[in-house]
């Protein structure tokens, strides 16, 4: 079995150079093996945030499952705070 190139247990780093590729404009660019570990490491920070806030909100309306709905009600807000710099 062939061994995969994970970033921070779970994103493939074929996965995040994908995304990242899928907003370059110029199709020559490129990015280094410890940028793609970087970016894999702050998309699992994001996730691991939204569901943590998506739990809480579910919670807050007195529920025990998380829904999509959930996640879009604190998706704004993360959103934000992740541009700010202010995640967990």
């Amino acid at each position: 079995m062939e061994k995969r190139e994970e970033g921070a247990k779970g994103f493939r780093k074929e996965t995040v150079n994908k995304l990242l590729q899928l907003h370059f404009k110029d199709d020559k660019t490129r990015v280094s093996g410890d940028a793609l570990l970087l970016m894999a490491e702050m998309l699992k920070v994001f996730v691991r945030e939204a569901a943590a806030r998506a739990a809480r909100q579910a919670q807050t309306e007195d529920l025990t499952r998380v829904d999509v709905e959930h996640v879009e009600k604190v998706l704004p807000q993360l959103v934000c705070n992740a541009q700010l710099g202010f995640l967990n």
